[in-house]
Parts: structure tokens; sequence; C-alpha cells
């Protein structure tokens, strides 16, 4: 049984294709979402072209309205020297190694250097102490020192799931540099604060200022207002029924 296909790459007519190479970026709509909010950062700082879609006919059948324009959920873009790869909607495990495929075609066809990828942790346990973390992981020695000189804590031994993973182990199989930008994430919500810490290593790695004040303050205003949900909650469970409203309830025996 050999590796799944790539999904199909489907360029939009009358999109340019000369300004394909540089780095690569891809985020997934993952754990808090962080990957997605990432690349949309990315997207928008560089107004990079949307060269085309990722289809596949198991993917459910909708359009994503944006700016009164609809889109496909998964989209790839271009710029000067800089690509994104961006899924908006979750999908099943299922589809990770046919993903990871599509991401590295797109990769390898676009004639990139080098991909980066955002992706999110959840921790056991997590509090304001994490909030300033930032793994990463590399495939190439290069990378590593990368990593190491922006003062990011290299993953030392572990394991790296999903797409991240295996596109991590690929480009060690094949001689390509992938880096992974991990933050630990609150899975509950999507989670602009984790991205903007990657955001600030993709900044220093391409070398290029990427606007994040705008990101950060959404991030504070997302954090306020799933406080104020969780503070309306019912603290206590209800005191248990007496036995005499229990003898009306069909549901007690």
């Amino acid at each position: 049984m050999g590796l799944p296909r790539p999904f199909e790459l489907a360029l939009h007519q009358g999109t340019r294709t000369d300004r394909l190479g540089g780095t690569a970026i891809c985020g997934f709509n993952s754990k808090g979402a962080v990957g997605a909010i990432a690349v949309d950062r990315i997207i928008k700082a560089f107004d990079l072209e949307q060269l085309g879609s990722v289809l596949s006919d198991s993917f459910p059948a909708m359009a994503l309205v944006r700016g009164r324009r609809p889109q496909h959920p998964v989209r790839i873009y271009q710029g000067e020297e800089i690509g994104a790869f961006v899924s908006d909607i979750p999908f099943p495990e299922e589809y990770n190694l046919a993903f990871g495929e599509t991401v590295l075609k797109w990769f390898q066809d676009g004639g990139f250097n080098r991909l980066i990828v955002v992706d999110g942790l959840v921790l056991p346990s997590f509090g304001e102490e994490e909030r300033d973390r930032l793994f990463g992981v590399s495939s190439t020695d290069a990378g590593r020192d990368a990593l190491d000189n922006l003062g990011i804590e290299c993953v030392e031994h572990g394991v790296v799931p999903g797409i991240t993973g295996y596109l991590l182990a690929e480009a060690d199989r094949l001689g390509i540099e992938v880096i992974a930008l991990i933050p630990p994430v609150n899975p509950m919500f999507p989670d602009a604060r984790a991205a903007v810490l990657a955001l600030e290593a993709i900044s220093d790695l391409i070398q290029k200022d990427i606007p994040l004040t705008e990101l950060a303050q959404k991030a504070v205003e997302i954090e306020e207002r799933v406080r104020e949900v969780f503070s309306s909650l019912p603290t206590a469970l209800p005191e248990p029924k007496s036995s005499e409203d229990a003898e009306d309830d069909p549901m007690i025996l």
C-alpha cells in the first residue's frame, strides 16, 4: 500500500505564476486555529495573491464568504519570495497524509527553499507561565541553528503528530528544510495570542516586518469575551432533588 495521492491544486484563471519561490508558510485549522490565524495574517500583511484552491470530491461542498468574496476553504497564495497555504476549516485525521503530500507537492512545484509550518500544542496544564513559550522543530541543522539564534525552545525528544509531524519526517527523508513553530494553545477558542508568538518568530526568520498590533488587540478581546462567558456559567451543580421530587421523576429509579 503506497502513500495517498495529493489533493488537486487547481490554479485560478489569469493568476501569475512568475513569482514562485522563496519561503512557504503553511497553517491548518487545528488546535486553537493558530495555524489558520497566523497564515491569514501573513496573507493580509503582504497582500498575497490567491493562486488557486485545493479541491477534492471528499471535501464538504461549501463556500466561505469573506469581504463579500466566496472562496474554497483550502487555498494557496503567492507574493514576492513568499507563498502561503491555508485551510480555514478542520478536517478529520484520516486526511492528514493526503494533506501532507499536497503541501509537499505545492512546495516542490513552487520552487520554494524553505517551509514554515504553524501548529498548536495542547498541554496537560495551561496557565500564564505557558503563554509566552514557543517550541520549534526543524528538519535541518540550518533550521535548528536559526531556532537557537532566536531563542526558541527546540524540542529535543518527543512526538509531533498530524500533518506537521508528517511534513517534518518527510522533509528529513527528502533533504528539504521544514521549520515547525508550535506554541501552546487554548483549544477552547481561536487562540490569536499564540498566533502572535508564532508570527513574531516568522518575522525574524524571513526578516520582514509583520504588523501585529491589530491581531494582538483582537487576542485580548477574544480572551475577555471567553472569560465573560465562563464567569456567567453556574459555579456549582444544582442541589440534588428531594426524595419527594424523585417519586415524580420517571428517570430516577
